[in-house]
């Protein structure tokens, strides 16, 4: 029998309802996130305060500050906090309390401190939503020590990887793409959870291998399709956790096909895709058919109008020609 299909905010809705269930500790803040106030923005936290009481479902005020650092507080004294920054262009008002705080407490107390907090974030181009709304900012919470940052591609996905940031027990930036919110996959199974820091190949191939994390995923699945039709077999590999991000798993898959593309929907610039970059050149060299190639969007804000948002996101055609490239 064919598994249900449900959306990434049904599968979000659900992982966040097991893991309160299973543990007492779980507490939920955020602008909106109780019943009264319709379950958050989006409604992924609808129905939570009603089953849960307002003692562990907090509506907050509009002060990222105050979520982060009461989040925080709770997490050093026991809890396991979930909090919901409504973008994640919106976390930057809170980056001192996730960079100097929640970030650097286990280490500055010499591990006797720790941290078990989620911080749950939404961004995305594809609404017109523009620059201070839609931009993927991994790569600044990557490069700070301490913190764990992880994105699904799937309703499954999404929801056994935010069970695993919530029982984990340092802070863990949770990235969800809110063009996917309404899409539909397969309903993740009860009780699922994914291990952080270990990648999965989404598709298998011999040719060229696309390293990308999140909405982009779906594309190169899409760019492998295009390509199937000339006898391009694509190997996409979905990381999961950017940061710890999986060596082995992404440096087997390349040294496979000898060739790479690196995949994201952030600012190419400066982003993920040049760390993998440097150390697939870095560990393979000799083995590389071709450098490897990095997609991305351009250097600018998210642009408000249609035509010019749409040419901002990497889209299947933007893969292809790098696949393209690795393959001269």
């Amino acid at each position: 029998m064919a598994q249900n299909k449900v959306t990434t905010l049904q599968a979000i809705n659900t992982a966040l309802h097991e893991a309160m269930a299973q543990d007492d500790s779980i507490l939920v803040f955020g602008e909106d996130v109780a019943d009264p106030e319709e379950g958050g923005v989006n409604g992924a936290t609808r129905g939570l305060s009603t089953e849960f009481g307002e003692s562990r479902v907090r509506s907050t005020p509009i002060s990222e500050q105050a979520i982060i650092g009461a989040a925080i507080g709770s997490a050093m004294a026991g809890m396991r906090p979930v909090a919901e920054i409504m973008l994640m262009n919106f976390s930057t008002v809170a980056m001192d309390m996730i960079v100097n705080h929640a970030a650097k407490l286990r280490y500055m107390s010499g591990g006797q401190t720790a941290v078990p907090l989620t911080i749950r974030v939404t961004t995305g181009a594809g609404f017109g939503t523009a620059g201070q709304h839609s931009d993927y900012l991994e790569a600044w919470f990557a490069h700070t020590a301490g913190l764990k940052v992880v994105t699904g591609s799937t309703p499954a996905e999404t929801a056994g990887l935010l069970k695993a940031c919530i029982f984990d027990d340092d802070p863990c930036i949770f990235i969800e793409n809110l063009p996917a919110y309404w899409q539909k996959g397969e309903a993740p199974e009860p009780g699922q959870t994914i291990p952080l820091g270990k990648a999965r190949i989404a598709r298998e191939g011999s040719d060229v291998t696309v390293v990308t994390y999140g909405p982009q995923v779906a594309v190169a699945e899409a760019a492998a399709e295009q390509l199937a039709e000339e006898k391009i077999t694509v190997e996409v590999v979905d990381l999961r956790t950017i940061q710890p991000w999986d060596r082995d798993t992404v440096l087997n898959a390349v040294a496979k096909t000898g060739r790479a593309v690196v995949s994201h929907e952030a600012v190419r610039a400066f982003g993920v895709g040049a760390e993998i970059s440097s150390v697939i050149h870095e560990e393979l060299f000799d083995q590389l058919r071709a450098p490897v190639q990095r997609v991305g969007a351009p250097s600018t804000a998210v642009p408000y109008s249609k035509a010019l948002e749409s040419a901002f996101v990497p889209d299947a055609d933007k893969v292809v020609a790098a696949i393209r490239k690795t393959l001269k």
